[in-house]
């Protein structure tokens, strides 16, 4: 008999979204991941729910649709990480009508069945405070809109609530090997020095950018991943405008690019699409990308942006199924799931995929192994996420209870505890108290919290993917925390 029904390869968002909805069908289910949660695709996005505006274009309209329809599902589940947004798109009138950018709109409004978001309005940007920021030529406007995520704390919830629900979840473990027999597979996984052996009667192959070297070098098959992979990188600035909306620009180049609010003070702006070659764990933003998304907002903005603004870059590859189209950016956004089980022990690999449309993947995912598992009913779509048992607006009715509880939080603390963790945000401040020696918006008790609960064991895991608050820390406090996470790992393991 197999250690597990099912294992996981990837610690992403589909792999987390997978073990969550498969936890919770009473499957018993191991998730690994070579490094962090979300350390690569899944905390490199624009980092939006949203339906894929542009895909329209190509006629995705079932992927819009999915997308939209998830958008509404997801701002229920999750409403501390998702909250909505509104885009500012500009008309441009050397590239797209008017009336077609109106039309798209119409569809957009009304495709995925809205029932949260505002609709769609026109802006005169000559009378709107939204229309400041830009150049003059700017006239007209129209304002729809999408969700915001926090991105690798969506993928960090899913894995804890899969946790929850009596999932193992590895992190820093990679699967070296696996062997197929004809009613399980037998894995090797590595941690460190450690080397240990688990069987599992189905395997899921959500490697992301790593899909092909998994059917490559780890299953050893004799064939080839029909994955196209794509970088899409981002730049952040300091803040570009003072109002909360972002916008979403059009180039001649066809491309699309967002300016969206980030972290209070910054902005970010992206993404690229280029065809990508190298190592999936080590994309970089290129000058040359800097330098495009710079002239692309300078385009529409009264003051350029210029490469020496950029704070922050960082960028992501995405894999999508290769369906032959012959720019990066015409590629389908839409997932491919093939499942193997004609010679001995079933194996699913999933290609491409949006964050939006992850837990439709995942129950996808479960339905085509239906004939593999002995899984109860998909559950997750009126299910919330740890933390999200709340109102899709009650944001600033959590705020209000922490500061009550916890004096010594101001504002902008208690709404980032808020939006991290939701109702849960009391248990992680338990024993909290002023001392908050990494900086003005964590403190020790969360940094415990983090290693203890969230798989956190490096500085990077918490100032870039728990938290975003490596933007705004000094190097000095990251060396305090750097040090505080070495001391408390050394007593947890001596306890």
């Amino acid at each position: 008999m197999a250690d597990f029904d099912l294992a996981i390869i990837g610690g992403g968002i589909n792999g987390a979204g997978i073990a969550r909805d498969a936890a919770g069908r009473g499957l018993k289910v191991l998730l690994v991941e070579q490094n962090d949660l979300a350390s690569a695709t899944s905390s490199a996005s624009t980092k939006l729910i949203h339906g894929g505006l542009r895909y329209l274009e190509h006629y995705a309209f079932r992927l819009v649709r999915e997308a939209l329809m998830e958008r509404e599902v997801l701002l229920r589940m999750a409403p501390h990480l998702i909250r909505p947004m509104r885009f500012v798109l500009p008309h441009h009138k050397g590239i797209r009508p008017a009336w077609l950018l109106r039309l798209g709109l119409f569809i957009y409004d009304h495709l995925g069945g809205r029932k949260l978001l505002p609709p769609t309005a026109t802006i005169d940007l000559t009378a709107s405070p939204l229309g400041k920021p830009l150049k003059p030529e700017y006239v007209k406007a129209f304002e729809y809109s999408d969700g915001w995520v926090d991105d690798a704390r969506l993928v960090v919830l899913n894995a804890l609530d899969a946790s929850e629900r009596g999932a193992s979840i590895r992190t820093r473990t990679a699967c070296t090997h696996a062997e197929r027999h004809s009613d399980h597979w037998r894995l090797t996984l590595v941690a460190g020095a450690r080397s240990e052996e688990a069987t599992a009667r189905i395997l899921i192959n959500a490697a992301g950018p790593w899909v092909a070297n998994v059917v490559q070098h780890v299953i050893r098959a004799n064939e080839t991943a029909p994955i196209r992979l794509v970088k899409g990188s981002h730049i952040v600035v300091p803040r570009l405008y003072d109002h909360d909306r972002a916008y979403f620009f059009q180039n001649a180049d066809g491309r699309l690019v967002f300016t969206i609010p980030y972290e209070h003070a910054f902005t970010m702006i992206g993404t690229t699409d280029i065809d990508y070659q190298g190592d999936p764990g080590g994309p970089q933003a290129s000058d040359d990308e800097v330098k495009y998304l710079c002239a692309l907002a300078s385009d529409y903005f009264r003051k350029p942006v210029s490469p020496s603004d950029v704070v922050w870059r960082f960028s992501g590859v995405r894999p999508l199924y290769d369906d032959g189209a012959s720019k990066a950016k015409d590629a389908t956004r839409d997932y491919v799931l093939a499942l193997d089980d004609k010679g001995g022990a079933p194996m699913l690999s999933i290609y491409g995929g949006k964050i939006t449309t992850y837990r439709r993947l995942a129950e996808e995912a479960l339905e085509k192994l239906e004939d593999h598992t002995k899984a109860t009913k998909a559950w997750t779509a009126a299910s919330h996420l740890p933390g999200g048992d709340f109102a899709w607006d009650g944001v600033p009715q959590i705020v209000a209870q922490l500061r009550q509880r916890f004096p010594f939080l101001g504002e902008q603390h208690a709404l980032r505890l808020a939006r991290a963790y939701g109702t849960r945000a009391e248990k992680v401040l338990d024993g909290a108290t002023e001392d908050r020696a990494f900086g003005g918006l964590i403190t020790e008790a969360e940094v415990r919290y983090l290693m203890r609960t969230e798989w956190a064991s490096e500085p990077e895991d918490i100032l870039w993917r728990r938290t975003k608050l490596g933007l705004h820390q000094t190097q000095e406090q990251k060396s305090a925390l750097a040090d505080f996470m070495l001391a408390e790992a050394g007593r947890r393991a001596a306890s």
